[in-house]
């Protein structure tokens, strides 16, 4: 009778194992559910977890509640530089249900608001994304998408006129532009207007490659340019190792978006400080991810921007830098 009864309660505890064991997987599949994801999507290998921008952003979502592998999970993708995978990559995150989507740059921006209009969307991208088809105003974006943006091609003639108080016997420009931006058209337009009155010779140089950016510095002693502007092109940025050396290879004074450039060792660079976009593209995050909606979040402008000069690049291309400008310079690296 003992020996029934403890075979049925045997069972019957075997029984409840077993229905637990079933149910261990849909409870984790749950718990792992409940964390959200991020997805992260780039033109170049930008990812959060180890560029010093990608600190920054963590930085912006800690300060919005969340914490990388505690409360919340990254999905990076990225496109190497071939931005024609960007589709494939966004609609992958889309698949994959996730909860916000970073998009960096333009290019990555329109591929992640053709691929959803439910997932939310944080850009950080160019001069204008009312003009680049991202949001019908600043104030409000609308849909599925904000952002901040960076000012990148606005800024070219600005660049323009510090690199010729550098580099005053330069008389031929050169500006280094990726032909796969949208936005490159309307730079060159910026940049010819820049140099008309000066009676500078311009010169346009396209690359959209690591072996396009080789061809094109080696168009740059055919073309007698005495100095170059490279555009701050998402893609640059992600060959910055590559643009500086070739720029002390030939000798030429560059300047450039960011001051990620100089740090690498180029000349001087001018533009939004893109730690601090990365911050609050973080906090914009954060934000959606607590229930704010992309629809209320304005689309921020940077109102502070930066200089950086490297005084040994100077020395090596025999360039003295002007007292004023050195005094107004942000950082300067020696």
């Amino acid at each position: 009778m003992r020996r029934r009864a403890f075979s049925g309660a045997f069972s019957r505890l075997l029984g409840g194992v077993m229905a637990a064991s079933t149910a261990w997987p849909s409870l984790l599949s749950a718990q792992q559910k409940a964390m959200p994801v991020i997805g992260w999507l780039s033109g170049s290998a930008l990812v959060p977890t180890t560029t010093p921008n990608g600190a920054a952003f963590r930085q912006g979502l800690g300060e919005a509640g969340y914490v990388e592998g505690q409360n919340v999970a990254f999905e990076n993708r990225w496109a190497d530089g071939h931005f024609n995978r960007l589709p494939a990559l966004a609609a992958d995150l889309v698949g994959r249900k996730v909860d916000v989507i970073v998009a960096v740059a333009d290019s990555a921006a329109h591929a992640a608001k053709n691929a959803t209009s439910t997932i939310p969307i944080v850009f950080i991208g160019g001069d204008d994304p009312v003009a680049a088809g991202l949001g019908d105003s600043l104030a409000r974006p609308g849909g599925n998408i904000t952002g901040i943006t960076v000012l990148t091609g606005a800024l070219n003639p600005k660049r323009l006129d510090l690199l010729r108080e550098i580099a005053p016997q330069a008389d031929a420009i050169a500006l280094l532009v990726n032909p796969d931006n949208q936005a490159t058209g309307r730079v060159i337009r910026d940049m010819q207007e820049a140099t008309r009155p000066g009676g500078l010779r311009f010169h346009i140089l396209k690359a959209g490659s690591a072996s396009e950016i080789d061809a094109a510095f080696a168009s740059l002693a055919q073309q007698q340019a005495s100095a170059l502007v490279v555009d701050a092109d998402v893609f640059f940025f992600g060959q910055r190792e590559q643009i500086v050396t070739l720029a002390a290879r030939h000798a030429v004074p560059a300047i450039y978006g960011a001051r990620d450039f100089v740090a690498a060792g180029g000349l001087v660079s001018y533009g939004t400080i893109i730690s601090a976009a990365f911050h609050q593209v973080g906090l914009y995050a954060g934000r959606i991810l607590k229930g704010a909606k992309p629809v209320d979040l304005p689309v921020m402008q940077p109102t502070v921007f930066e200089m950086v000069i490297n005084l040994k690049t100077a020395a090596a291309l025999g360039l003295t830098i002007p007292p004023p400008l050195l005094a107004g310079a942000d950082e300067v690296i020696e």
